[in-house]
């Protein structure tokens, strides 16, 4: 939907053009005023509608100077809300699993939508450089059509020229900025993962390779200095030759007398024809040398066409199917495959996990348990297979009902609001008690209605607010992936012991690094590479010491060694 124009646009859309007409009005009036002062033309009319033209020029540039980085401005907080919001809406759920990563994606919200931005003043720039080099040509014409064929002489390689700069300025822009979003992505990985880096002592070659792209970027960076430079030079040296050609057919009309329209009697000079003549031919002129108004529109174009590529990323279609009623929350996973490019990540997975049942998702670090736990609440899609929930495909479901189905509790959940109490969206004093959150929430400088901004918690307490917040959804199946991570081993007991109390009868995943957490479970899901090695209780899978190495219990496994 096309954004309504605001104040600012208005302003900038009227400015421009009342500031070219002035422009080109101006040859005009000073030639009159000129004609008037020696004399040609007496009466100080001409010298009012030079000051009159002169004042509505200055208030429009004005006008333009102030309303030009206001509607930009405007237009990329606009393009960033929208890019946002649909971001949003596209969901984690694989639309965008495959395509740029976090730190591209921060590039384009961040750095092409302030140049796509400044799209509308760089194209009304542009534009109006062009019309006011149109007028010009016409004023040259209306003197004398030996001036505007004189003019018209630099008018083709000044087309050409301009054309050639764009077709190679584009794509140099677009390049340069998928390199820096490239930068950026490498960047973001390396600081989501410093603590390791430090720890590893790799900084050295984490720099090496964050910065790895900086010689493609220069490379890029000068190719576009290039450009601009030799189409300066260009442009200057063609200006030069059109004024020349120009004023010099001015020098001979007005010698002759042919350029004096007008005058008192035939063949008598006109000083301000030639005056004019010099204003109209600077500014057709001016259009060849508009390398900076072309550079920003450019610049705007790849911006445009970057974030473009985001919002073409559609969202799945909404189901509008609901769960049927009376349903016990039934799992089942049929052929999945999670892929990441050519490599499986997860998969082939056939796994029915039954309805009230709490099976506990087991395996080394990358064995796929928590994209198996994103599964049922379409955090993520599948790239094969179907994932149904009491017989009901979820990706036909409708999203409210999806909503309330699953519910989620994360190692580091994300609180969302202003206050605690918008954070934990519909928990009361119980849900906390039951999560063992109430002790600190009493602590906080206002409690519950403690702005999030002014929060300093600790994981734990993090998670344990994350887990008060689903207590607070009767959802049909309850996915807890690592949520108690953070939690020492008392607290983690008591919690649990809530948690199984609250969600008696209903279907629970656990993503489980400890044993005492898959011993609590009916069924422990084994994961090995992305495969289901196993599907049965811990007790029975106690025996194979794979299964062991499997969770983190230094104690499990000095005792069973």
């Amino acid at each position: 939907m096309p954004r309504r124009p605001t104040g600012w646009t208005l302003a900038l859309g009227i400015a421009l053009p009342v500031e070219a007409a002035t422009t080109l009005a101006l040859p005009a009036a000073l030639a009159a005023a000129v004609d008037a002062t020696l004399g040609h033309r007496p009466g100080p009319g001409a010298f009012v509608r030079l000051a009159l033209v002169l004042g509505v020029a200055a208030a429009a540039n004005a006008t333009a100077a102030a309303a030009g980085p206001a509607c930009s401005a405007e237009a990329t907080a606009a393009l960033r809300g929208r890019l946002v919001r649909h971001l949003l809406t596209l969901g984690p759920g694989g639309r965008l699993r495959h395509g740029p990563p976090p730190g591209d994606l921060a590039a384009r919200l961040l750095g092409s939508a302030g140049d796509a931005g400044g799209r509308l003043p760089a194209v009304l720039g542009a534009a109006t450089a062009l019309l006011t080099s149109a007028g010009a040509i016409v004023g040259l014409g209306l003197l004398s059509p030996w001036l505007a064929l004189a003019f018209f002489a630099g008018v083709v390689p000044g087309v050409v020229l301009i054309r050639l700069f764009l077709r190679e300025a584009g794509p140099v822009f677009a390049r340069y900025q998928e390199v820096q979003a490239d930068l950026a992505a490498r960047l973001s990985g390396a600081l989501t993962g410093l603590r390791s880096i430090h720890a590893a002592g790799a900084e050295q070659r984490e720099a090496a390779r964050v910065l790895a792209p900086l010689p493609e970027l220069a490379a890029a960076g000068r190719a576009l200095w290039a450009a601009q430079r030799r189409t300066a030079w260009q442009a200057t040296l063609l200006i030069a030759v059109v004024e020349v050609a120009v004023l010099a057919t001015a020098g001979a009309l007005l010698a002759d007398g042919a350029l004096a329209p007008g005058t008192p009697s035939p063949g008598t000079l006109a000083p301000g024809a030639l005056a004019a003549a010099a204003g109209w031919a600077a500014l057709g002129a001016g259009l060849f040398e508009q390398v900076e108004a072309l550079v920003a529109v450019a610049h705007a174009r790849a911006g445009q066409a970057r974030t473009d590529e985001l919002l073409a990323v559609r969202p799945a279609e909404p189901g509008l199917a609901a769960l049927p009623v009376g349903g016990y929350g039934e799992v089942v996973l049929r052929g999945v495959v999670v892929r990441d490019g050519d490599r499986v990540l997860l998969g082939p997975l056939d796994l029915t996990i039954p309805g009230g049942r709490t099976v506990a998702l087991v395996g080394r670090s990358g064995s796929g348990k928590s994209l198996l736990a994103a599964l049922p609440g379409r955090l993520l899609d599948p790239d094969e297979g179907a994932v149904l929930i009491d017989g009901v495909p979820v990706d036909a479901l409708a999203p409210s009902e999806l909503r309330h189905a699953v519910g989620y509790a994360f190692a580091r959940p994300a609180l969302v609001g202003r206050t605690v109490r918008d954070a934990l969206a519909g928990a009361g004093p119980a849900e906390a008690a039951a999560a063992r959150a109430d002790g600190f929430l009493q602590r906080l400088p206002r409690g519950w209605d403690t702005p999030l901004d002014e929060l300093r918690l600790s994981g734990g307490e993090l998670q344990r607010l994350g887990l008060a917040r689903l207590l607070a959804r009767p959802a049909r199946v309850v996915v807890l992936d690592d949520a108690t991570s953070g939690l020492d081993l008392a607290t983690e007991y008591q919690v649990s012991e809530a948690l199984d109390r609250a969600t008696l009868g209903r279907t629970r995943l656990v993503v489980a690094h400890r044993a005492g957490v898959a011993a609590r479970a009916d069924l422990v899901a084994w994961l090995d590479a992305g495969r289901l090695r196993a599907l049965a209780p811990h007790t029975t899978l106690l025996a194979d010491p794979d299964y062991r190495a499997a969770l983190s219990d230094t104690a499990l496994q000095t005792a069973s060694a």
